[in-house]
């Protein structure tokens, strides 16, 4: 009888490590997928449902300063295409598709640096979305026409993730080629529909 039980439980175990591994390989068959499509086309397409540029992380070109809400529209966005099906943020191009660079961005860091620039990044996720939405979201760096561009490329996430924006919780969906917040109605119905298409696929 012992031996069952413990047969069943390293059964078990090895069924969820299995089912574990088959989750990461996914991951990462779709993440080398969308970093094979080089930068050029991927910006000729323009902007979609899940492709989204941003001129700058925290860089006001308007009034030319560091201006850190611009933070939490970035963030904001991230937030919608994870609750949607993911997608690529693509920091240091404009809406016309204009290739700027992060270069502005990079020289109001404490660490001038790609790495510094990743950590403000991520620091941000963490405070506007939690924890759990860092490890969905993987940023890559690319140099286009002697400029930086930051490829930011959010999962799709199977539970609901939130912005706290003021200690408000909002929840962000990508919608078209923009984001838009979801009220208590409309986040019921997306969820709900949601989880069905989950099991279904389960």
């Amino acid at each position: 009888m012992v031996f069952a039980v413990i047969g069943g439980a390293i059964g078990l175990a090895f069924g969820l490590y299995h089912l574990r591994l088959m989750a990461d390989r996914q991951t990462i068959r779709t993440l080398e997928h969308q970093l094979a499509e080089e930068l050029p086309l991927l910006i000729a397409r323009g902007e979609g449902a899940q492709l989204e540029f941003k001129s700058s992380l925290r860089w006001d070109t308007r009034q030319q300063r560091a201006n850190r809400s611009l933070q939490q529209v970035v963030v904001r966005t991230i937030a919608g295409f994870l609750n949607n099906d993911g997608g690529t943020l693509l920091i240091g191009i404009d809406d016309n598709g204009q290739i700027l660079g992060i270069e502005a961005d990079l020289k109001t860091l404490k660490h001038p640096n790609r790495d510094g620039f990743e950590r403000v990044l991520m620091d941000a996720i963490r405070s506007g979305l939690g924890g759990n939405a860092c490890a969905l979201v993987h940023c890559y760096f690319h140099d286009l026409d002697g400029r930086t561009i930051c490829r930011v490329i959010a999962e799709k996430s199977f539970e609901p993730i939130y912005f706290l924006d003021n200690g408000v919780a909002r929840f962000m969906l990508r919608a078209g080629n923009s984001t838009r917040e979801l009220d208590v109605r409309e986040a019921h119905a997306h969820l709900s529909q949601r989880g069905k298409q989950h099991a279904r696929q389960a």
